[in-house]
Order: C-alpha cells, then sequence, then structure tokens
C-alpha cells in the first residue's frame, strides 16, 4: 500500500476497538494487532493480525516493512511484556509511540481494598481474610494460587485454565460486561468473603467491586506494572487527537 500512512494499534481492549474503528472512520489506515491468548476474540474493525511479532528485533522489522508511522499501545494495564517490548521495537524503527491507558480505580467510601504488588503476594494475602476465594485475575495468574489449600476458590474466565490450579476450584466461563445484580447474586450462593482483581480499570467489570462493597467483602487489588518513559492519554479522543497530529491530519 505505497504511500499509505498506516498506523498499528496494539491490543484488543474495547478502547483499542474504538480507536480502530475511529481512526478508520477518519480515513486512516489502522492495522490492530492482537496477541492471540483469546480464543474468540472481539474483533475491531479494519485490518487485524493475531499472534506475537517474535522479539523486539523482529517487531522493529515489521514496523519499517509495513510502513507504519505510529504505534498506539492500548494494550490491556497488565500486558507488561508487549508493552516494554513496544518502547524498544519503536526507539529502534524509529517511529513515535503512544499509551491509551484507561484510569485505574479508586477506592472509595465502605470499599475495604488491600493493594498488592503481584499475585504472588494476593495468594499470601487472601489467608489473611477469608476462605472463600473470588478469583477475577484472569486463566493465566491462576498458578499462583495452586499452593493454597486451605482456601475454596471460585475463578471467572474467559478460556478454560490449565494447570496448576488450587485443589479446590470451581471455573465459571464468562465475559463481561456485568451488573451489579448478577454479580451480588454470584457472591451471596457461593458464600465468598474476599475478592481479588487486578486493577484493570474501566467500567466493564466494576460491579464486582459495588457488590463487594456492599455486602462488606475485602477486596485484594493487584496494582498495575510500571509503563516508564511513555507519553500517555487516558481516553479514545486523546488517542485520536495524538494520532492525527502525528499524520497532520
Amino acid at each position: 500500500m505505497a504511500g499509505v500512512q498506516t498506523v498499528l494499534v496494539l491490543g484488543g481492549t474495547a478502547e483499542a476497538r474504538a480507536l480502530a474503528a475511529e481512526l478508520t472512520e477518519r480515513g486512516i489506515h489502522v492495522v490492530s494487532s492482537l496477541a492471540g491468548r483469546v480464543a474468540n476474540p472481539r474483533l475491531p474493525v479494519g485490518e487485524v493480525r493475531v499472534g506475537g511479532f517474535g522479539g523486539v528485533g523482529k517487531f522493529a522489522k515489521w514496523i519499517v516493512d509495513n510502513r507504519i508511522v505510529a504505534v498506539v499501545d492500548a494494550t490491556h494495564p497488565f500486558a507488561q511484556r508487549i508493552g516494554l517490548s513496544a518502547i524498544r521495537a519503536t526507539a529502534e524503527a524509529g517511529v513515535p509511540l503512544l499509551r491509551l491507558q484507561r484510569p485505574g480505580w479508586q477506592a472509595g467510601p465502605g470499599d475495604d481494598w488491600h493493594w498488592v504488588d503481584s499475585l504472588d503476594e494476593a495468594a499470601t494475602k487472601i489467608t489473611q481474610l477469608g476462605e472463600r476465594i473470588f478469583l477475577t485475575s484472569g486463566r493465566q495468574g491462576l498458578a499462583a494460587f495452586a499452593g493454597c489449600t486451605e482456601q475454596w476458590f471460585l475463578a471467572r474466565c474467559v478460556d478454560p485454565p490449565e494447570p496448576p490450579l488450587p485443589p479446590r476450584i470451581e471455573v465459571i466461563l464468562d465475559r463481561g460486561p456485568y451488573d451489579v445484580e448478577g454479580e451480588a447474586k454470584l457472591l451471596r450462593e457461593h458464600r465468598i468473603d474476599v475478592l481479588v482483581t487486578k486493577d484493570s480499570g474501566g467500567t466493564m467489570t466494576t460491579a464486582k467491586l459495588v457488590a463487594a462493597r456492599e455486602r462488606g467483602i475485602p477486596v485484594v487489588v493487584v496494582r498495575r506494572p510500571e509503563r516508564p518513559g511513555v507519553r500517555t492519554v487516558e481516553d479514545v479522543p486523546g488517542a485520536v487527537a495524538w494520532v492525527s497530529a502525528m499524520l497532520g491530519a
């Protein structure tokens, strides 16, 4: 596509899909890159590639070979590996990079939140708080709780998790958004006394936090990893403005 200015959008988040749609609507050619970790992802409009790049060097070469003029990292707040690869690859390719990251959650009145730095730390923390744990930290993080033999776990994932898993666990396969009534029912029926989540931010999964507050259930929240040295915006309009400025549109 000689002469076409192409923007690479990384991530399968709602923000990534909204950005791809908005840029496409404005006549900007977009390639969306998905990691391929979800069996049936929600696909954005426009061109889509699935899978990794094979390392920083190959990532940089792909950027150059495909005439990418700007990259927006709109991956999940906890997708640290691709985020760091994007920083290095864009620097090597000489292409500007923007981080589009939704704001994190903030505890409010009535919340009983316990902040930790990792899922391993969360696995230790829950032993102080309760015995029936609702895990909403993603299927790839369940191994951190495999050594917890005294607690019973309810885990909610999009796709089936692989071992190792806690010995006492029930898995629900589901995908948000969720509502407060449904989340409260889940907590009540499974007698949950601790909720574990990552600070994903956004509104699609906040209902569980509201339900936990209403039921007086403590929440263990894993902090986001650092994304140093990257210009960041918190919403799609901000990303659109940045891309427009990069392209002179």
